[in-house]
Formats: structure tokens, sequence, C-alpha cells
């Protein structure tokens, strides 16, 4: 049975002024186009995708921060990576550790990494060029 499409992108970060700052931004530029969903902590995170591939709907793009209490952003990815390697992983991080996003990009085939703050055109385009390498594979 193949994915129900809907197009899904999660955002995670301990911070709910930043997921609210996330969901203005994409609403501001892709409108009702995706479906929007937040987690405050990769337990939640995964909790999420495990939901939505139960009900099997595909998770397109995951906007992830860096530093988050209990479980730290690369170690997220990578375990999502390890069951979902097609979706798209962006990192975002006001605490720049080279280890980590190299981390993330060999293991997780990390997109790329935004620094916070970021600038909304950045993440925009880096989700649209990350959707479009991502169609094309």
């Amino acid at each position: 049975m193949s994915k129900i499409e809907k197009k899904v992108i999660l955002c995670i970060d301990d911070e709910r002024i930043i997921l609210q700052s996330l969901r203005d931004q994409f609403v501001r530029n892709f409108g009702n186009e995706y479906i929007y969903e937040f987690a405050e902590s990769g337990d939640e995170a995964l909790e999420v995708i495990e939901e939505f591939d139960a009900e099997n709907v595909q998770i397109l793009v995951i906007v992830s921060d860096w530093l988050m209490p209990e479980m730290k952003g690369d170690e997220l990815l990578i375990k999502i990576h390890q069951k979902f390697p097609k979706i798209v992983k962006i990192m975002l991080t006001g605490q720049a550790d080279e280890r980590a996003i190299t981390r993330a990009r060999e293991e997780a085939n990390l997109y790329c990494y935004i620094s916070k703050p970021w600038e909304e055109n950045s993440l925009i385009e880096a989700i649209k060029t990350g959707m479009e390498g991502q169609s094309s594979s």
C-alpha cells in the first residue's frame, strides 16, 4: 500500500516561540499547501512520526533544533533516518557544533543546517530545494 498523499512538514524545537515563528513563516510562504506538525522534544517527534506512519502518511521534511534537552537534534535525525531515509532533514542551531553537524550529515543524510536566528527566505528555499531533490531521486 502506498503512502497517502498528504504533504507534512514536522518541526521540533523545545522553545514554543520558535515553533510559532516557524508556523507563521510556513503559512506565509506555503499557505495551506502543507500540513504543519510540531513537537517540543525528540521523543514527542518520534511519536508523531510513528502515528503518521501508522496512518500511512509520509512526512516530507523535518526541521529540527539541535540543542534540546534529553535528545539532541543529530541523535534524533539519525534515529529517524534509520527507518525513514527519504525524509528531508534540516537542522536549526544556535550552537554550531561541527561534530554534531558532520555526524548528522554522515549518519542521517542531513540536507543542511541553518544557524539561528535564521533568515526566513533561506529556510523556505532550503525546504523547497530539499523536496525537489527528494522527488527527483
